[in-house]
């Protein structure tokens, strides 16, 4: 094992604080292409990628991108289902999962030594990172991507969610997961059930809450997810593993000025705001941004602080329209109706859905998804649309 009093003295090429999943696989991409580069991974909690379930559909990412992850892969599934109170249907197209152990076997063992656990860090700035314990860590580069931040220039709903691994008493029956069930009842905003299914008589179910605010009672969910199994007829026989979250969804903001505050702290992930402002799934952002920063020449912070400005501008400015369905979705209509939004959505031709879903919505697409009766009060929907700056959604509030 080297010596690392001695590694810190003489500086890396580049540190990640973070061991989620954008930052794990930039290091991976750059183990794999760049060995030869001093690489870092700080990570304060005892495993590399927490405790959570990655999952993306196959046409998300392209061919080759698909190759690069699929060792990370633990499930896939040739189609999924969808569930609304006047709706179900089933589409085709693969579906994936990663599952956070694998993800930590896979990619500690391709870092090995350049990753360290259980280090909880004080202060980042471009070039340097501060221990808890004030040691000073130097590199060219650091790169921040300890999840996301609050700030004033951008306005969040939340995707807050709690999900059980459940061993059944017998086989539950599913052949595909079900991503939306919205028959459940609704909750005081729009309110869904995801069901993967991993084995005969194993399956991940996680209730989920589009809502203001992160934060939703545990047992409350937990509750939700014991009667959601109860009502299939599903008999519990062991919860295998438990995780939870709140995904941002993003409804307006001021990007230059949000990227002004960071004063050139080069970030990744949910930090820099890569991440499906609607879905708020991160994956073919994090293997996009991972593919960007392997290309580059330069890994000095300043090139690195405006790769990934660049990356997330572009994205940015092709999510506009994403941010403006957002709105519809937690600003106008009536709380418990908000499933609505949704079920019309899913009635629309499979190839427009596919393409909502990878972030390449077409100007026709766009167009189909706002004409014809919309499902929540034109009214609500005219002034929802107009609320851009994140100070009026900030002044006013989310009705979720």
């Amino acid at each position: 094992m080297p010596d690392n009093g001695q590694a810190d003295r003489a500086g890396w090429d580049l540190i990640l604080v973070g061991a989620g999943l954008a930052n794990s696989l930039i290091a991976w991409r750059l183990a794999t292409a760049r060995p030869d580069l001093r690489l870092l991974v700080l990570e304060q909690g005892a495993a590399q990628g927490g405790n959570h379930t990655w999952s993306f559909h196959d046409s998300d990412l392209t061919a080759t991108q698909r190759a690069w992850v699929a060792p990370l892969v633990a499930h896939h599934w040739p189609a999924y289902e969808v569930q609304f109170p006047q709706l179900e249907r089933t589409l085709a197209g693969g579906y994936n999962s990663i599952a956070s152990a694998d993800f930590a076997r896979i990619i500690g063992a391709a870092l090995q030594d350049s990753l360290r656990l259980d280090t909880p860090v004080r202060a980042v700035t471009p070039t340097t990172v501060t221990l808890a314990d004030g040691a000073v860590l130097h590199a060219g580069a650091v790169i921040d991507g300890r999840g996301v931040t609050h700030s004033a220039n951008v306005a969040l709903g939340y995707q807050t969610f709690l999900g059980q691994e459940l061993r059944l008493a017998a086989p539950h029956g599913l052949t595909t997961p079900i991503i939306m069930d919205a028959t459940v009842e609704q909750d005081g905003g729009y309110r869904f059930v995801y069901v993967l299914p991993f084995s005969a008589d194993t399956l991940l179910i996680e209730d989920t809450h589009y809502v203001d605010q992160r934060h939703i009672d545990p047992d409350r969910l937990r509750a939700n997810i014991a009667a959601y199994a109860a009502a299939r007829n599903w008999r519990i026989a062991d919860v295998l593993r438990e995780e939870s979250g709140s995904l941002p969804i993003t409804l307006a903001g001021d990007f230059a000025a949000y990227w002004r505050a960071l004063d050139g702290q080069p970030c990744s992930g949910l930090r820099a705001g890569l991440f499906h402002p609607t879905t708020g799934y991160s994956l073919p952002h994090a293997v996009r941004l991972a593919e960007r920063i392997a290309g580059l020449d330069d890994l000095s912070a300043p090139a690195l602080f405006a790769a990934i400005r660049a990356e997330a501008q572009q994205a940015w400015r092709s999510e506009g329209f994403f941010r403006l369905l957002n709105r519809m979705l937690f600003m106008a209509g009536r709380p418990d109706r908000r499933w609505s939004v949704m079920q019309r959505f899913y009635r629309l031709r499979p190839p427009l859905i596919t393409r909502f879903y990878a972030g390449r919505l077409t100007w026709l697409d766009k167009l189909r998804l706002v004409s014809g009766k919309p499902p929540v009060p034109l009214v609500e929907a005219m002034v929802a649309a107009r609320k851009t700056h994140p100070h009026h959604i900030q002044s006013s509030g989310t009705r979720a």
